[in-house]
């Protein structure tokens, strides 16, 4: 049963987002956090974008106590196949054995990988809701603490985390881009949409555990790769393999329609070249026609399949007239369709209700696009609990 996750992706090929580091002979320490508990867990290690074999010569999971120390007596080695290294092929996923753990809803854990080998680290997921810990030279993966470590906000190499539960469980995938990665929200304080939306089914009480799993990636687009693969190619990885999925929230879009509108660097003349996006146009047509096919494919497996309506962005740096012409129409069939199972109306949640083209803004992080914590709060209490209870499956 997945209890955490994270969508993969190579580095982000935007202006000022470093390239990916290059580790040596070094331990990278990260936390992930379950939204649900169990007795056993396994961990879901990730070369997807790797050229050559990823060799991790030792991992171990415990508790986190604070920054990169863990909870004395908590730490226990990850084997795979018995053994206490591996060889991950390109491309290829890694299930580790299962470790006799116990796991708590919202506990900490810290995962430590000692990478022996000189390794790009062209797998990861930039926006990570904790701090990640990075050792000097050697394996530090079985110490307490990472002595004087580097910090950057990234996992790597990681894409899940699943449990063994004894009581009844299912898991609810976020699937979208920055808004539903959590972009503006303070990291480690677990405030994205996601998150908030699992402590809100926790409080039901429900006799049923759901896990909330955010598979986000910052600038994601439904029609064209580039921060990370589109969501019509990662599905099968991200939402149709995910052990005990039962429901799919999508939120995706205003990338599709903005990114085109971003201007270029100016010439010598004044004027203005074409934006790197320029020619990947997309029409609203384009985008149901893709929101479809996630639809029906979804359904081939019975995930029922919630649609977000695309929250206000004017003001921010790639809107445009025309751009909102189109979230207005793909809101409009997300709406009245009935093509999703249910739909969760993120627009009208956050928008200003003098101004309805924009975010409320007292619920924006500074940019015009991505909310704070309040305007994920809010995305999080549009959604009905009771459409994704069991009675309701």
């Amino acid at each position: 049963m997945s209890a955490w996750s994270t969508a993969t992706h190579t580095p982000l090929p935007f202006p000022g987002f470093p390239p990916a580091p290059v580790f040596e002979n070094q331990t990278i320490r990260m936390v992930i956090r379950p939204t649900i508990a169990g007795q056993r867990l396994r961990i879901r290690f990730s070369n997807d974008y790797g050229l050559t074999p990823l060799v991790l010569g030792a991992a171990h999971i415990a508790r986190t106590d604070h920054g990169s120390t863990i909870v004395a007596g908590s730490d226990h080695a990850i084997t795979f196949g018995g053994r206490a290294s591996v060889s991950i092929p390109s491309g290829a996923p890694v299930l580790s054995d299962p470790v006799d753990m116990k796991v708590l809803s919202f506990g900490e854990l810290s995962l430590s990988i000692y990478l022996p080998r000189r390794t790009s680290a062209v797998t990861a997921h930039y926006w990570a809701q904790h701090d990640t810990y990075i050792s000097g030279p050697g394996d530090d993966t079985g110490r307490q603490e990472i002595a004087g470590p580097s910090e950057n906000k990234s996992w790597y190499f990681v894409s899940g985390l699943d449990v063994w539960t004894t009581s009844r469980a299912v898991a609810v995938v976020a699937l979208g881009a920055s808004i539903t990665d959590g972009f503006g929200a303070t990291q480690g304080r677990y405030e994205d949409w996601p998150d908030q939306l699992a402590k809100r089914l926790a409080g039901k009480g429900s006799a049923q555990s759901i896990a909330v799993l955010n598979e986000g990636i910052g600038g994601n687009r439904i029609l064209h790769n580039g921060a990370g693969i589109n969501p019509l190619a990662r599905l099968d990885r991200d939402v149709l393999t995910q052990p005990g999925v039962t429901d799919l929230i999508f939120e995706e879009g205003l990338n599709d329609i903005g990114l085109p509108h971003l201007r270029g660097a100016a010439r010598d003349d004044g004027s203005l070249q074409p934006g790197p996006f320029a020619a990947e146009s997309v029409t609203a047509d384009d985008m149901i026609a893709g929101m479809r096919q996630i639809i029906d494919r979804a359904h081939e497996h019975r995930i029922r399949v919630f649609g977000g309506t695309l929250t206000p962005y004017e003001g921010s740096a790639y809107f445009s007239d025309d751009g909102e012409k189109m979230r207005q129409a793909v809101n409009r069939w997300i709406r009245t369709s009935g093509a999703f199972d249910g739909v969760f109306d993120f627009d009208a949640a956050v928008r200003d209700p003098n101004h309805p083209a924009q975010v409320r803004g007292d619920y924006l992080s500074g940019d015009h696009l991505h909310p704070n914590a309040i305007g994920y709060k809010a995305i999080a209490d549009a959604i009905d609990l009771t459409l994704l209870q069991p009675s309701r499956r």
